[in-house]
């Protein structure tokens, strides 16, 4: 007999459907798995074997082969337990084989039989809401998988509460979403003394989704600056907060199925290599330019980072993408994010103070800004100058103005890109390319022909000129312009400035 139960593959953030066939014939009693399974699905058959002893269920004394079909899919991952046991089970006359093919099953199977959370349920639910059938998942998972439209779930916490729920003799309770949350938003503007420029350039940033270079020497504050950030941003929108959902589904790093509206804000350290940045690794997984999306990645003494690591980040910063290509599959990501870069003006940290600079200055500065190549500060739309904080200035009370007061500010600048927007793929300013960009950025007269002088004197590249439109949007955005104006520009092309070299 061979029975059949669906279940899924995922590559990046598409699941794709995978069945899982069991025949039970006669002959030497073996147990196979084939279908270019990875070795954690190959391990699946202890696992089965050991969850069905653990119930009172022998293997027949046959030879069992499952094939997860089609056979060119690479399968990986450990979520192939649960759809495997079912459909040995089924062929062994255990449970109904036909009632199975109504249901899409994920999860992984302990020794005792309990069925415990894998990654990617939500990316399962979505195929399974797709396929307009219900899902299996792990009873700790239900709350995640709810969150898919109208789709059925069974979450159940062992093998044999399902099989009595799929036998009718016991009812599993149906799983309620997972609550949405209200995550802390980092620190308040209020904490930051001085700093008014750079406190201008963040609200710049934050109100059109612009990247951002904070320069100065330790201690000035570049850190706490970049951690008000995400105090200041817009909630995200249900489909946005969906789609980063998504991204932690298969990364692993959804809890409980809690859904939050806070922008993700990622700091991985500049130890971090070219996969634990851009995703990678043998079984492929998202990294921190993914776990970011939509979100800030914060990169803390920028020049400290290897090269290559840094360079793998153009394209996506540019694109709002990621592909990891591998030898046996292709998997793209989604990487929309907003970069904020922090550094030194050097080594030591103090070219601007002849008493504490080394007595390398300016060369100094050259060897350590050089570590960042040309074509990624490209790509950084604000560069700002944050200058030291004296004593007088700590001493000072907190400021009038906080987070609060600033994201106001930036969610009416926010809605109105929305509204004008409402028929183009952008979501803010940074996002403005072609004839969308050329209608809704273009300055006035007397702006165009400073941007002009300005590129020719600055020697702007085509994309540091884009980017400069843009920039100046969002600043007439935050004056409540109609119309992009030479001061717009004029502030736009200030913050374009680039810590001196030699």
């Amino acid at each position: 007999m061979v029975a059949l139960v669906k279940t899924v593959a995922y590559l990046g953030l598409e699941a794709r459907s995978v069945e899982v066939q069991c025949s039970v014939a006669p002959g030497l009693p073996k147990f196979n798995i084939v279908g270019l399974a990875d070795k954690a699905v190959g391990e699946s058959k202890e696992r089965v074997r050991a969850a069905l002893s653990s119930m009172g269920l022998a293997l027949p004394p046959k030879r069992i082969t499952i094939n997860l079909s089609p056979a060119d899919l690479p399968k990986e991952g450990s979520h192939y337990d649960l759809p495997i046991a079912l459909a040995l089970l089924a062929a062994m006359g255990v449970t109904d084989a036909e009632q199975l093919g109504d249901w899409i099953a994920v999860g992984e199977l302990a020794l005792d039989a309990r069925i415990v959370p894998s990654p990617g349920v939500l990316l399962a639910a979505i195929h399974a809401s797709e396929q307009e059938i219900g899902l299996i998942c792990p009873r700790a998972q239900g709350s995640e998988a709810r969150w898919a439209s109208e789709v059925p779930v069974c979450a159940a916490p062992d093998l044999a509460s399902l099989l009595n729920h799929l036998k009718g003799t016991q009812r599993l309770p149906d799983p309620e979403p997972g609550v949405v949350e209200s995550e802390p938003a980092g620190s308040d503007l209020k904490q930051v003394k001085g700093q008014e420029t750079a406190k201008r350039a963040l609200e710049i940033a934050a109100a059109g989704g612009h990247n951002l270079l904070m320069i100065g020497p330790p201690g000035a504050g570049k850190s706490l600056l970049a951690s008000c950030l995400p105090g200041i941003l817009p909630p995200l929108s249900p489909p946005e907060a969906l789609e980063v959902s998504m991204v932690q589904s298969v990364a692993g790093t959804l809890e409980e199925g809690r859904i939050s509206r806070t922008r993700p804000f990622r700091a991985p350290h500049h130890s971090a290599s070219m996969a634990a940045l851009t995703g990678g690794g043998l079984r492929v997984k998202p990294g921190e330019v993914s776990l970011a999306h939509l979100g800030v990645l914060f990169l803390d003494e920028l020049p400290e980072f290897q090269r290559a690591v840094l360079d793998s980040l153009r394209q996506p910063l540019e694109t709002g993408r990621v592909d990891v290509a591998r030898a046996n599959a292709h998997v793209s990501f989604p990487a929309n994010v907003q970069l904020v870069a922090a550094m030194n003006p050097c080594r030591c940290g103090h070219l601007g103070d002849a008493a504490l600079a080394c007595s390398r200055a300016p060369r100094c500065a050259a060897d350590y800004q050089s570590k960042v190549s040309g074509p990624m500060l490209d790509r950084i739309d604000l560069h700002v100058e944050v200058d030291p904080v004296s004593a007088a200035d700590l001493a000072l009370p907190p400021p009038a103005e906080g987070s609060a007061q600033v994201a106001a500010r930036v969610s009416q600048a926010r809605q109105r890109q929305t509204a004008r927007f409402d028929a183009t793929k952008a979501r803010t300013n940074a996002d403005l390319e072609g004839d969308a960009l050329e209608r809704f950025a273009t300055p006035d007269e007397a702006g165009r022909q400073l941007l002009m002088q300005a590129a020719t004197a600055m020697r702007l590249s085509a994309r540091s000129y884009t980017r400069m439109l843009r920039v100046a949007r969002t600043i007439a955005d935050l004056a409540g312009a109609e119309e992009v104006g030479r001061i717009h520009v004029a502030e736009a092309l200030s913050y374009r400035r680039q810590a001196p070299r030699a």
